[in-house]
């Protein structure tokens, strides 16, 4: 009560954000006059003109009336499109680092050439992210005008381009491209071998097209570059049987599925019903339990394969093509290709479907969309939807959202739901709404959550022989052309999800397709008719998604319509809101085949999507405090590369040894307690390593050990060592030897331990049952396994430095040579392998690198 009576005194944060703006709009409405009657080449010279102000007072606040002035002007000129109050203010919120949520045709597209222009005068690239690669296309030619005409460079980047050429793009000042173009490109920037295979340079400034879509819906799926690891893995097949055997028993008692967490526990019943059936096929010893740590990995593909069965759907959540696997988006319904479920899961399913299975593949390097994008210095966003995600774009990114007004009104329609009792009678109504809308001749978009849906809609339409379209992960090249003939005159449009963002749906169909008198004619008939009838086949888990299918209709002040028809067999009634409405239901003497419309249904639903985007924000949150150790890792190993491209081999080296023999003689050579050092098996050991003689015990002293002059002795023999093992090669060549090693090592080294921090993920859970806090487990073990890479990495590269041989160089080979070396299976005769031990168990640790066996030694098998 009070928080509203404050608001209305001084407004909301938002109105006064909107007072703010006015005051800048009306000093860039006031320049208008004054650049309208400059000649072309005097608007031309400006951008010179705005960059040597920068220079000489870099405030970007001070140009941004000039600058957001001059692009009106140029896009006057050469779009023929003015910048209106509204596209102005969107402007200014971008440029502040906020998100601005504007509706479906405000012109986003257009409203992003005044943040971008602005922010290039600082000589840092801008990036533009869209959601798809025909986007990125579509709008760097068409705003390139406007930037081009400026005298800014214009680029976009697609799956498409080869390297060479991604490098001169990235040259420029505009840049479009995918989220996932510019993330793997960050990833690929830390796998080159030379400083100038590198594309990006400073991550400035990025504005998100649909930001929404990038930064919360995809936020759950890391960018992954992997490759194969070597090894055959047959048990995927194996226990698919054995779980086709468990279902075949027909008994719910045996698991229970948590669909919110997409996830499948099996009950006391079902652990000993799958105990029995791996006994019988002798997957495992009459003595062992599936939960024991000895076999956490084969009870982690039997949880794999449960999912695969129980709650991976075909057409649904995935579509079988070319005898693969292709995952469905769940948000935008198109096919992923290119990407596979982490953790197993996707072999599961494709033993299930009987497909070809693919080998493990290894992670090269990996990011999270909320990692990335928190390295810029300043990102914002476009969407029409982000309120209902205010709270998320605030803690995680420190984005605020400022709901822009619209230019015109809007007047559309947003009925009521319908809610019947089953899917069946839904989809009866739905059919029939459809017949009968489509005889008046009004458009028709029909949104639909599911591949398997769509189709359904589809094949009845088609009986009927009425023309439609369908738009899903299995048809959707022709995704623009078919979004924007959505409300021509009699169309019907089924599409899955929010496909086709970022395209208008003009009433009357595209101008570009007919005449203008013709599509004027159209225009005026669909507008009669009501406008496009969006039709939602079911609710999605966030309000933002449906009010994304809503706002299809009714863009920049034309009419339309929206409802959504529900039934208590949806996924979303069922998991949350099924009791609540069926309850409500009863109580209104609900019978088959009726429908009900009610303000106590829309709450219980809209409530149950709360709860939903709530338990979604929970997850995305602990997504990114656990990457959130990895990045720190990451950003660590990175910069150590960095310091590699960018620095001589002597500098290298002189660090790397210096480093690695202070932590060597720390390790082994405690003062406390020289008389239990065995120095015989520490000579051998580094004359082992690194081919040097050397007595320890020559530099202790009545049990005092001399460190200083010990470690500067090592230093010392080390860099003759390997000075002398290069001393045949040019200082470029030597140079070029040096850092293909160090960076080689690296990222080996990397690649096992991000191994074995996906093994560390997927088992760290069960802490839990040992009362240990899972997350502050993860912590510290990672950072003792990273800890422990940074000193392999070292003496894995000394190593190499010290044994190689160069007789005819061919620095082209190094690589080659390097792998091999650093690729030794552990010839210790401490190691664990070598103690004949019989079964070792996966948690002893290893006496030569103090590892557990499962991420050291045993790694080997």
């Amino acid at each position: 009560m009070i928080g509203n009576f404050i608001k209305k005194i001084i407004g909301s944060r938002n109105s006064r954000i909107i007072k703010d703006y006015k005051v800048i709009i009306k000093t860039i409405n006031d320049l208008e006059k004054k650049y309208k009657n400059i000649s072309d080449s005097e608007l031309k010279s400006l951008t010179t003109s705005l960059r040597d102000r920068y220079a000489k007072s870099p405030n970007l606040d001070d140009l941004l009336p000039d600058a957001f002035a001059i692009v009106r002007e140029t896009s006057v000129r050469t779009l023929g499109m003015r910048h209106f109050d509204e596209q102005l203010m969107g402007g200014i919120a971008l440029h502040q680092g906020k998100i601005s949520e504007m509706k479906t045709g405000e012109g986003k597209t257009l409203v992003s050439t005044l943040p971008a222009y602005l922010n290039s005068l600082t000589g840092n690239p801008v990036y533009i992210v869209t959601v798809n690669d025909y986007l990125a296309e579509r709008d760097s030619k068409w705003m390139g005008i406007i930037y081009e005409y400026l005298g800014l460079s214009v680029g976009y980047i697609n799956s498409n381009i080869p390297p060479s050429s991604r490098r001169e793009i990235y040259q420029s000042d505009i840049i479009y491209g995918t989220n996932n173009e510019f993330g793997f490109d960050y990833l690929r920037d830390n796998m080159v071998m030379s400083k100038d295979d590198k594309n990006q340079s400073i991550l400035s400034y990025a504005i998100i097209d649909e930001v929404d879509s990038v930064l919360i819906d995809e936020a759950r799926t890391p960018l992954i570059i992997s490759g194969s690891n070597n090894k055959i893995n047959n048990t995927y097949a194996k226990i698919n049987k054995i779980i086709k055997i468990f279902l075949n028993k027909n008994d719910t008692d045996l698991y229970s599925i948590e669909e919110k967490q997409k996830s499948v526990s099996l009950s006391e019943m079902g652990q000993s019903a799958i105990e029995k059936i791996l006994l019988d096929n002798n997957l495992i010893k009459s003595s062992e339990d599936i939960y024991s740590t000895d076999n956490i990995q084969l009870f982690s593909h039997i949880d794999s394969a449960l999912k695969a069965h129980l709650i991976y759907k075909k057409d649904i959540d995935y579509v079988i093509e070319n005898n693969e696997i292709v995952i469905i988006d769940e948000f935008t319904g198109r096919k992923m290709l290119g990407r596979r479920w982490s953790e197993g899961l996707h072999q599961a399913i494709e033993a299930k479907e009987n497909v070809s299975i693919k080998q493990e593949n290894q992670t090269y390097a990996s990011i999270t969309f909320q990692n990335y994008f928190r390295m810029f210095n300043k990102i914002c966003g476009m969407t029409g939807t982000a309120d209902t995600e205010a709270e998320e774009f605030q803690q995680i990114y420190n984005l605020e959202v400022v709901q822009i007004p619209p230019n015109r009104k809007l007047i559309r329609d947003d009925k009521v739901d319908l809610v019947f009792l089953t899917e069946k009678e839904k989809y009866a109504h739905i059919l029939k709404e459809i017949t009968d809308i489509h005889e008046t001749g009004q458009p028709i978009l029909v949104g639909t959550t599911s591949v398997d849906a769509s189709e359904n809609i589809s094949k009845y339409l088609k009986k009927n022989k009425i023309k439609h379209n369908v738009l899903n992960a299995k048809y959707h090249q022709k995704e623009a052309e078919i979004i924007q003939n959505a409300g021509a005159l009699n169309s019907i449009t089924i599409a899955t999800n929010m496909a086709g963002r970022g395209t208008d749906i003009v009433l009357g169909g595209y101008k570009v397709n007919i005449n203008a008198d013709e599509w004027a004619k159209n225009n005026k008939k669909v507008k009669s008719l009501g406008g496009l009838y969006v039709m939602g086949t079911e609710r999605h888990e966030s309000r933002r998604i449906d009010n994304q299918l809503r706002g299809r209709a009714g863009r920049q002040g034309d009419p339309g319509v929206s409802r959504f028809f529900l039934s208590l067999e949806d996924n979303l009634m069922r998991i949350f809101a099924s009791d609540k409405v069926s309850e409500i239901m009863k109580k209104l003497g609900m019978q088959d085949g009726e429908a009900i419309e009610h303000k106590w249904v829309s709450k219980s639903i809209e409530n149950a999507q709360r709860r939903v985007e709530a338990h979604n924000f929970d997850i995305r949150k602990t997504l990114l405090e656990y990457d959130d150790i990895s990045n720190e890792q990451r950003k660590l190993l990175y910069q150590q590369r960095d310091f590699i491209l960018d620095n001589d081999a002597d500098n290298l080296l002189e660090n790397i040894i210096s480093n690695f023999v202070a932590d060597y003689v720390e390790l082994n050579i405690n003062s406390l307690i020289i008389q239990n050092v065995n120095f015989t098996e520490l000579n051998s050991s580094i004359k082992s390593d690194f081919l040097l003689d050397i007595n320890f015990e020559e530099f202790i002293k009545d049990n005092i050990v001399d460190f200083d002059e010990l470690k500067n002795i090592l230093v010392s023999m080390l860099f003759d060592k390997i000075k002398l093992n290069t001393k045949n090669i040019t200082t470029d060549e030597y140079n070029i030897l040096i850092k293909n090693i160090c960076l080689t090592v690296i990222d080996e080294e990397y690649r096992n331990h991000l191994s074995s921090m996906d093994y560390l993920r997927q088992s760290i859970g069960l802490r839990g049952y040992a009362q240990k806090n899972p997350k502050n487990e993860y912590k510290r073990e990672s950072f003792e396994m990273f800890n422990f890479m940074l000193m392999e990495i070292s003496k894995e590269i000394l190593k190499i430095c010290c044994r190689i041989k160069i007789d005819n160089y061919n620095t082209e080979s190094i690589k080659d040579e390097t792998k091999r070396e650093s690729n030794k299976p552990v010839d210790d005769p401490r190691c664990l392998l070598n103690l004949n031990e019989g079964d070792i168990p996966r948690n002893k640790r290893c006496p030569v690198t103090n590892m557990k066996y499962k991420q050291c030694c045993g790694k080997l098998l």
